[in-house]
């Protein structure tokens, strides 16, 4: 934490919780009879609630994307450098709400929270969520702050992809959609990456099935091995290259089965830190709801009848050496909204951050955000009124 608070910062900032008694019924037919909603809100709303910014955020992200929940936070939210006076989501202009998913393990309803029917943690009953289930949720936290229409609904990764689904699900609610290093559905090879990652924390003789709160223990092998097999794909080569290289750790070979080279001694220290803050049930929920997601098939499976559903315009922004979520994938995205005659905007950064890109602060992409995001402050109505 810095002695004194930046001046682009939001500054000191408390989450909320508003709890929902209205049954929420998912995707899967299973019914969530109630639940709560862990959110924050930066900037000011206007009179007529016409300003609002939602963030939609990624597989491991929560509510807390910008400043500080106390001087003694050693960083900020996850996506700061993004949100706050001045900068692209700008907090003089734009009032922001960033919310934990359903699912999540930083305060909404999840398996680390108490099923009320049992009065144990949820664990592996929690049921699986959709994408869309994520969005009904989020639109009825936007009825609760008395929010009609987003002025955008913004979201890199899986954050992207809840953007999309805001677009044709609701699509009178948005007037921008800003859909960042995403995609229109999973490749085979990224459900075969999660599907890795979900069984190593499976075998974990401490995962026992789901259960291992009752058990007072934590799969954290698993779970630090799902981390590492993650993180090794939002890196591109050429970073891990510039990064690490093939230097070692103590300078010198010891032939032993220990990591030696600094991208090992990396890897352990991410999977670590990873499997010491977020829940493994959390991180199989999650992975199974990025492999789902696949908003055309209930059109046919054809994107562009899909996209003909959304009203509002779009930005849509990839990186060159992201191969997670590569530029063709957004391509895709863009293609069709423009054989759906939607406006939209593209634009491909050169990064060598892989798909960790989008949540770096790298000049000509926050510059780019910026501009588009002038354009969403432009189409504020300016009368006050109510829309």
């Amino acid at each position: 934490m810095p002695e004194h608070i930046p001046n682009d910062s939001v500054g000191l900032v408390t989450p909320k919780v508003h709890h929902f008694d209205q049954p929420l019924t998912l995707r899967s037919g299973r019914v969530l009879p109630s639940y709560d909603l862990v959110y924050e809100t930066y900037g000011e709303l206007n009179a007529d609630k016409s300003n609002a910014v939602l963030i939609c955020h990624a597989l491991s992200g929560d509510h807390h994307a910008a400043g500080y929940h106390s001087m003694d936070d050693k960083k900020p939210g996850w996506w700061d450098s993004a949100i706050g006076p001045g900068k692209a989501i700008d907090t003089n202009r734009f009032f922001v709400v960033a919310l934990n998913n359903l699912g999540g393990c930083a305060g909404s309803s999840g398996p680390t929270s108490i099923n009320p029917e049992t009065g144990k943690p949820w664990g592996p009953d929690f049921p699986i969520v959709a994408v869309r289930d994520w969005v009904q949720s989020q639109a009825r936290l936007a009825d609760v702050l008395g929010i009609e229409q987003w002025a955008a609904v913004v979201g890199g990764s899986l954050g992207g992809m809840q953007v999309l689904r805001w677009s044709v699900q609701y699509p009178e609610r948005l007037r921008h959609a800003v859909v960042i290093a995403s995609a229109p559905k999973l490749s085979a090879q990224n459900i075969a990456f999660n599907e890795v990652a979900r069984q190593a924390i499976a075998k974990d003789p401490e995962f026992h099935n789901g259960h291992y709160l009752e058990h007072n223990t934590l799969p954290k092998t698993g779970l630090m091995q799902a981390r590492m097999l993650g993180h090794l794909t939002y890196l591109s080569d050429d970073a891990m290259k510039q990064k690490f290289g093939r230097e070692l750790k103590e300078g010198k070979l010891n032939y032993s089965f220990a990591p030696e080279f600094q991208v090992e001694s990396y890897l352990h220290y991410q999977g670590e830190k990873f499997s010491t803050r977020f829940d493994a049930n959390t991180y199989m929920l999650m992975t199974k709801a990025l492999d789902y997601f696949d908003p055309a098939a209930d059109y046919d499976n054809d994107l562009v009848q899909c996209l003909s559903q959304a009203q509002c315009d779009f930005l849509v922004v990839s990186f060159t050496t992201d191969w997670r979520f590569s530029p063709e994938r957004s391509q895709e995205i863009v293609d069709a909204l423009t054989h759906a005659d939607k406006n939209v905007s593209y634009a491909c950064v050169e990064s060598e951050n892989g798909h960790d890109a989008f949540l770096l602060p790298i000049p000509r992409y926050l510059d780019i955000f910026s501009a588009y995001m002038q354009r969403v402050a432009a189409d504020i109505p300016a009368t006050g009124g109510q829309l």
